[in-house]
């Protein structure tokens, strides 16, 4: 692939990622803003998978993409009816079909729905793959692209910020924005905390030092302001850890991590202040949700009730006195919701899914660019305890993003290279000197 096919692809998937974090922070079904993404990343991908590529692709991590499609497949083609005696209740049955004089159903609850989850998973997956054929510079590349989506939302929330305590903006997506570019100040955070260690490695890896520390307080500060219990806490561990993580192998003088770790003090104190005990209902609140959706899971563990049917299912097995106005439309712990529609292959998948995250941390410990990204993706995903922030466009294209990252096989091919020795002709004799070695 020549250099400048090379540069398109970098511009194509990098304006995928802004536009992304523009305007995927809805989390409604059926909004055409997702749509738009969607297309953009499918046919980026065949624009960059039309291309040869000499960068190799992970087995084990394609296999699982292709299985969790399969899953989801599986979930809307018809099956005979007695497959589904005793593994979940009559009630949660799908509608029955006559093919002939044989009866057959499907696992999803709502295929439509179901088919939704297909393309969003498939316009995430043909992303990551997309990103993983690029060279290791060119997917560095994509990180400014990235940072101006974070500063488009950053600057949003800004002004909303300093406007009034509460204010969304209606009309100008095809949802209500409650903060920066989301629907969900939550979401908004986790995008935040994200940004973090990028912004951390930017400034000790970059020779960025200045423009990285005020980078860092103002996510800070727009984390307290955003006011989500859950961001300031990860917000906070997020900012220690990449800061000792990253800057080990840094240039960076001891006053300057001295004067962070100052700014972290002053900042816990403000977090503590953003976090009151006594607003948590112990009784109604998340906890109920997930002790409602494990009931769900008990009955339905072997098919799950496919996927995007969780509002559906979830109905069947509230209580009586936990039914209000307001209804439950994701469980707020994505493991949960996910082992809910998908059962225990989709728990399988998952399994499989960290095992091949933490295995790959032997790899990356020499990368801090991979570093970076494995410290983002590690806080996402114990944000997706309390919430469910991948299931927004937004953060979606930008795990795939970060996956990408960790999983690619050209930063451990180029330490490698460089780790080689080389032949020196020093007056007449042979020496052998690593490339890596300073002395």
């Amino acid at each position: 692939m020549s250099d400048r096919q090379s540069e398109w692809d970098k511009y194509l998937l990098g304006s995928v990622l802004f536009i992304s974090l523009l305007i995927g922070g809805g989390t409604e079904s059926g909004l055409y803003t997702d749509t738009l993404i969607q297309v953009a990343a499918i046919v980026s991908a065949a624009v960059v998978f039309s291309r040869t590529s000499a960068q190799r692709l992970p087995h084990s991590v394609v296999w699982l993409l292709v299985f969790a499609v399969a899953l989801v497949i599986l979930q809307i083609v018809p099956l005979p009816a007695p497959i589904f005696n005793g593994l979940r209740p009559e009630l949660l049955l799908a509608d029955s079909s006559l093919v002939g004089e044989t009866r057959f159903r499907f696992v999803s609850l709502g295929v439509g729905r179901t088919i939704e989850c297909l393309l969003y998973l498939v316009a995430v997956a043909a992303f990551f793959l997309s990103v993983l054929r690029l060279r290791t510079e060119q997917v560095q590349a994509l990180l400014p692209f990235f940072f101006m989506g974070v500063i488009c939302n950053g600057l949003a929330g800004a002004i909303q910020y300093s406007l009034s305590d509460n204010i969304a903006i209606e009309g100008l997506l095809p949802f209500t924005i409650n903060a920066g570019l989301f629907a969900n100040r939550n979401h908004f955070a986790a995008l935040l905390f994200v940004s973090i260690p990028f912004v951390v490695y930017h400034g000790l890896f970059r020779g960025n030092l200045l423009s990285g520390l005020l980078g860092l307080v103002t996510l800070l500060l727009l984390l307290l302001a955003a006011g989500s219990r859950a961001g300031v806490l990860i917000g906070l561990a997020i900012t220690v850890l990449s800061v000792v993580f990253l800057s080990a192998r840094s240039r960076a003088s001891g006053w300057s991590i001295l004067l962070v770790f100052i700014g972290l003090s002053v900042y816990t104190i403000g977090a503590w202040s953003k976090i009151d005990v006594d607003v948590l209902d112990p009784a109604f609140g998340r906890g109920e949700f997930a002790r409602t959706t494990i009931d769900g899971i008990k009955e339905n563990w072997a098919t799950g009730v496919g996927f995007g049917n969780f509002q559906k299912a979830y109905q069947i097995y509230e209580k009586e006195g936990m039914i209000f106005k307001q209804f439950v439309n994701h469980a707020h712990n994505d493991y949960l919701e996910i082992a809910f529609e998908g059962g225990i292959l989709a728990v399988l998948l998952m399994a499989s899914y960290f095992v091949l995250l933490f295995a790959s941390f032997a790899r990356i410990r020499r990368d801090p660019l991979q570093k970076a990204a494995f410290l983002s993706v590690s806080f996402l995903l114990i944000h997706s305890l309390v919430d469910y922030p991948l299931r927004t466009a937004a953060l979606a294209m930008t795990f795939a993003y970060l996956n990408a990252i960790i999983f690619h096989k050209g930063f451990a091919d180029r330490l490698r290279q460089k780790s080689e020795t080389i032949e020196i002709d020093h007056n007449g004799d042979k020496l052998f000197v690593p490339i890596g070695n300073s002395s």
